[in-house]
């Protein structure tokens, strides 16, 4: 996260570790998913003012369906574990979503809605996510790594996701309560 090593080969050895084990592990890790403080505000509070989210993560889709689920976001995009036969092999889908995969992925997002990217907004913690903080009219880290609070233009070390919501301009008579 701090971008020292390579994303893609380390995703692909931690994974590997998890070959054989029972699928249903998954869902017992996701039971133990906690949302971030202000989550459901922000979404919420986004999507009454005619905004689009999406999740963009390099986590895995199992757990980001389960979070798009718990706050209702428009489209999740993520990286997939295999199963086969009820068991996870220790692969994943080709292709990883990567630190590139996230900028295009943003900048895809924008171009099929025809939202300007000055007018996108983008949050994320590790170096995977600077070309997406980068590109992004507002890129924000959020309670990031060192090497990312030192390269984007915005940056939020307390608080919680309503921040974001004052850093658009919203008042809080604005925020939509889930």
């Amino acid at each position: 996260m701090n971008g020292e090593i390579d994303f893609a080969s380390a995703l692909q050895a931690r994974v590997g570790l998890f070959a054989g084990r029972p699928a249903t592990m998954l869902l017992e890790a996701a039971k133990r998913i906690r949302l971030m403080r202000g989550a459901s505000v922000f979404v919420a509070t986004a999507k009454a003012h005619g905004a689009y989210v999406a999740l963009v993560t390099g986590g895995f889709t199992f757990f980001a369906r389960h979070v798009q689920e718990m706050l209702k976001i428009d489209a999740v995009l993520a990286n997939e574990l295999l199963v086969e036969k009820g068991k996870l092999t220790g692969a994943v889908r080709e292709p990883i979503l990567t630190r590139e995969g996230k900028r295009a992925a943003l900048l895809r997002l924008a171009a099929k809605r025809g939202v300007p990217l000055r007018s996108t907004l983008a949050l994320g913690d590790g170096a995977n996510d600077l070309p997406m903080l980068e590109t992004a009219g507002l890129g924000v880290a959020f309670h990031a790594k060192p090497a990312v609070v030192q390269r984007a233009r915005a940056h939020v070390d307390h608080g919680d996701l309503t921040s974001l919501l004052y850093a658009q301009g919203y008042r809080m008579s604005e925020f939509v309560q889930d």
